[in-house]
């Protein structure tokens, strides 16, 4: 067979992987050697100063005495601490999303009119071209819809008569089209998937103008298209703290580095959303969710402390659950003392548990942030605080939302592509170069061989 269901791992490919794995290997000490910042962070998790930004900031540290401490975390989006923005949404019993992307794109906070006409310009925008979902979506759905995503995206390339316009204007309208569409591209390509894998019935809901994303959502993925309003406005504030986190998360800087190329949207877009897929930036929730699932099995007694802490040192032992050593949801590449995400959607978390019934599991989460960080530091050199990260409790919003656990990662999309298109556009209006940093290069001269001769020889 020579097509793409062939996936056998035949001895020849085994033995050119071991090739590969020989001749990609490079010496750990190296990197200290050359002062090379892996992963373009140091040692305590500082980036390394790569451009400038005037869309979020990430805080977790402060100069005293002509050092860096570190402070409780704290995130702002253009100049607003997201902790006001969150409190002043919901204390007016408004939904968020749609005035925080205001903010986001166009570095102010909308007046009453400018919302309205802003929320109405996103509605018009949500409508996908004529037969889209037949032609592209329904047909060969696959298992993964963060691949659905980003094919329905790139696609989204061909019905654009200007996808190659990279000017402003332009630009911005196929971000708005695009931040519109994205609930139903991933809710939709869930719904092919399950249809078409599973045998379940398929319903294409479509979307009410007037209501707003994070109620979009939830109406056309349940069967019955309702909701409450608990769940629509947790589910908001959920996409609020997703949409952006300074340029130098990995999604939003491959959406610099490509934008700096001068493509196309479309193709940005994707990247960025290949970058997301990855467990250890947008799949990070999933992973919590599945320990848990785990944890709940092992853990008799969901109130014994000391049960839980050695369930923990046995996740850090590579003892339990995937044993790759790690309690999912702990740490952070900036954070350190806390993040603001994760203190701000506890206290709705909580609330949502007790709608469900279910504060027994928020229970457990509790102890479990409780107890992590300490015995992450009893038993491992760190160079840094750990804390509990957003994805600790989102899986656990989604999973009491009633998600399915594939669209987990397509809803962190559907908030960051906010935050992808600002940085798309700032650095459109800012860029002269393309971004190229430096590989330095350890291997020695080589010799050529004729190819006679190789087969004696180690090459």
């Amino acid at each position: 067979m020579n097509n793409i269901n062939n996936i056998e791992i035949t001895p020849e490919i085994l033995r050119l992987a071991e090739l590969t794995e020989r001749g990609n290997d490079i010496d750990s000490d190296l990197y200290s050697k050359f002062d090379v910042k892996r992963g373009l962070r140091d040692v305590n998790g500082k980036g390394v100063l790569a451009g400038l930004t005037n869309i979020s900031d990430v805080r977790a540290n402060k100069i005293v005495d002509g050092k860096q401490v570190p402070i409780a975390g704290e995130l702002f989006y253009r100049g607003y601490n997201v902790r006001d923005l969150v409190r002043g949404f919901t204390s007016e019993e408004r939904f968020g999303f749609e005035e925080v992307t205001y903010l986001l794109l166009f570095n102010k906070l909308p007046t009453n009119d400018e919302l309205d006409a802003f929320c109405k310009l996103l509605a018009n925008y949500r409508t996908l071209p004529t037969s889209f979902v037949r032609d592209i979506i329904m047909k060969a759905p696959s298992r993964d819809m963060m691949n659905t995503l980003s094919r329905s995206v790139l696609t989204l390339y061909a019905y654009d008569d200007n996808a190659d316009d990279i000017s402003t204007p332009n630009v911005l309208r196929q971000c708005l089209q695009l931040i519109s569409l994205f609930p139903l591209l991933s809710v939709y390509g869930y719904q092919a998937y399950r249809h078409y894998h599973d045998g379940k019935s398929l319903y294409i809901h479509s979307p009410k103008e007037k209501l707003s994303t994070a109620e979009n959502i939830l109406r056309i993925l349940r069967a019955n298209k309702t909701y409450t309003p608990l769940e629509a406005k947790i589910l908001d504030v959920a996409l609020v703290l997703h949409m952006e986190h300074g340029g130098g998360n990995n999604s939003s800087f491959t959406t610099h580095v490509v934008s700096s190329s001068g493509t196309d949207t479309y193709s940005v877009i994707a990247a960025a959303i290949g970058s997301l897929k990855g467990p250890r930036h947008g799949g990070a929730n999933l992973k919590v969710v599945d320990m848990f699932n785990d944890m709940k099995n092992t853990v008799k007694d969901w109130e014994d402390e000391d049960e839980i802490s050695i369930y923990l040192k046995k996740l850090l032992h590579k003892e339990a659950f995937d044993r790759q050593g790690l309690i999912y949801g702990m740490g952070h590449a900036v954070y350190s003392l806390s993040d603001p995400r994760e203190q701000i959607f506890r206290s709705y978390v909580e609330k949502l548990s007790v709608e469900k019934g279910l504060e027994k599991e928020f229970g457990l989460y509790s102890k479990v942030a409780k107890l992590g960080p300490k015995i992450i530091s009893d038993e491992r050199k760190i160079y840094k605080g750990v804390c509990c990260n957003v994805d600790f409790y989102s899986g656990l919003v989604y999973d009491m939302l009633g998600l399915p656990k594939e669209l987990y990662t397509p809803i962190f999309a559907i908030a960051r592509i906010v935050g992808w298109s600002a940085h798309r556009m700032e650095e459109l209006n800012n860029n002269s170069k393309i971004i190229r940093p430096a590989y330095k290069p350890i291997h020695s001269d080589q010799t050529y061989i004729p190819i006679n001769s190789r087969s004696k020889l180690e090459c």
